[in-house]
């Protein structure tokens, strides 16, 4: 009978430090979901504009530089210029 005292005790003890463990990172995984959506939260118009923006040219690009790769035509040069002088009046950032 003792043996069963003890057997139950431990599970118990077992099922105690997971509980309490998983709630641990439950509570980090909120916080981090909760920050997040706090960061998105506190964007102004401005830097979704400018986010928007940013993407756009960089889809541009993107669709420039597939068809670079894809078509072997005569401007693959002219267009590589093109991206050149485009990458030179980005801002720094």
């Amino acid at each position: 009978m003792g043996e069963m005292v003890i057997i139950a005790m431990t599970i118990v003890a077992i099922v105690l430090i997971a509980g309490v463990s998983l709630n641990g990172i439950v509570d980090k995984v909120m916080s981090a979901k909760r920050l997040r959506y706090e960061a998105k939260s506190d964007m102004v118009p401005q830097d979704v504009r400018l986010i928007a923006e940013r993407q756009q040219m960089i889809e541009d690009r993107l669709r420039v530089l597939e068809r670079i790769a894809t078509d072997r035509g005569s401007l693959l040069a002219d267009e590589i210029e093109a991206l050149r002088v485009g990458s030179q009046k980005e801002p720094a950032q």
